[in-house]
């Protein structure tokens, strides 16, 4: 199974197969096979065979570009109306050197020319709902960690600077 840049999940007889057999548990509504003929042969097992399986579909790309499907996606996060913070202020006011407001204003500038500024304020809410719901998240994977912006909202705990983290390995 993989997903596409959609995040849609696209599987094949095999992949289905050996979920069935390890005891995977399986949200078919959100599978789309990529073979007619493997989703013909499926829809119609389970049709003779079971009645509690939805039929899978087949793997269609959205009708949307990829930038315009992750901008509608965007509109539909929930954060509440009244959660606006000063993201600019709070992240300013954790930086106690030069170097780490330099840091963050590169940085800003980089989220803000890739679309991702939106994204900062969505990321800060995550994490503060988190918090108060004692939700534990991990210390920081892959290259999110080259970040400073992310390590002072709290994403992971990996300080870049400390560690000369290039921000660029992040934005790649």
């Amino acid at each position: 199974m993989h997903t596409d840049n959609y995040g849609q999940a696209i599987v094949n007889s095999k992949d289905i197969c050996s979920a069935l057999y390890t005891g995977q548990t399986i949200n078919f509504e959100d599978l789309n096979f990529d073979s007619i003929k493997d989703l013909e042969q499926f829809n119609n097992a389970v049709k003779d065979n079971a009645d509690n399986i939805s039929n899978l579909k087949l793997y269609q790309l959205p009708g949307t570009d990829l930038a315009e499907f992750d901008k509608k996606n965007q509109n539909q996060w929930f954060m509440p109306n009244d959660y606006c913070p000063n993201l600019v202020e709070i992240l300013y006011s954790l930086c106690n050197t030069q170097d780490q407001r330099d840091r963050v204003d590169i940085e800003l500038e980089l989220f803000i020319q890739h679309g991702m500024y939106d994204l900062l304020h969505y990321l800060k809410y995550l994490v503060d709902f988190m918090r108060e719901r004692n939700i534990v998240w991990g210390v920081g994977r892959g290259s999110s960690v080259a970040s400073y912006v992310l390590y002072l909202i709290g994403i992971h705990k990996i300080d870049s600077i400390k560690y000369e983290l290039d921000i660029n390995e992040f934005l790649k």
